[in-house]
Parts: C-alpha cells; structure tokens; sequence
C-alpha cells in the first residue's frame, strides 16, 4: 500500500508542477478572455489519459504500478477541475458569460475529442 501511494503521489507532484508551467500561459495569452493555460492542460490531459488507457486495453505494457502513476498520479495531478470551475466563476463575477459559455463549451469539446484522439492513437501502434 505504501508503494502505491508513493507512486500515486510522485506522479502528482511531477504533474502538478508541468500544470503549473503550462497554465503561466493564462498570464501571457488573451482569447476572449479564456483561461487558454489551463483549457491546453485539461485538453493535453485529456489526450494522454486517453492514450494511456488504450495501451493499457490493448497489451501488458502498463502494469497497475506505470498505471497508478502515469494515470492517476501525473494526469491527475496535471489536470484540474477545480480551477477551471474556479475560474469560470471569476469570468461571471466579471460579467462576462460569453467566454463562460465558450470556454466551457471548448473545454468538454476539446476534452473529449482529445480523449477519444488519445485512445484510438492506439490502433496506430
């Protein structure tokens, strides 16, 4: 048990810090007002989680170990809903609904298509 939560949590920290990197992009870029740093992270997140499920369905690479850390240590800890919720809820104090429902909308798009990119990249290996 130990083990698993030693991997589950260096995973974490190594994704936490590549989010933090990746979401300085919310303080250099302006689209419409949309946190354009943590949409890249949550759709990259999306894409890789997508990936590392279909090499897991289809062979043994991945054991349950490379899956706790990759997967839900690294992923989980790169992406992040609480921020994106958090900051569409600045974007409405703001006032500025149309970037909430834009930003949302290219969030669960994006998200999804990353994801299922991901996995059926794995028909290509």
């Amino acid at each position: 048990m130990i083990k698993q939560i030693l991997e589950v949590g260096l995973g974490g920290f190594l994704g936490s810090v590549a989010r933090y990197f990746l979401s300085k992009l919310n303080l250099h870029t302006d689209f419409l007002s949309i946190p354009v740093g943590t949409l890249a992270v949550n759709i990259l997140g999306s894409y890789v989680i997508g990936l590392l499920t279909g090499i897991s369905e289809k062979s043994e690479l991945l054991t349950m170990e490379w899956r706790l850390f990759l997967m839900v240590g690294i992923c989980g800890g790169f992406t992040t809903f609480s921020t994106f919720t958090s900051e569409n809820l600045m974007l409405m104090h703001n006032g500025q609904f149309f970037s909430v429902f834009l930003y949302t909308g290219m969030s669960i798009i994006f998200g999804f298509l990353a994801v299922y990119l991901g996995y059926i990249t794995t028909n290509l290996l």
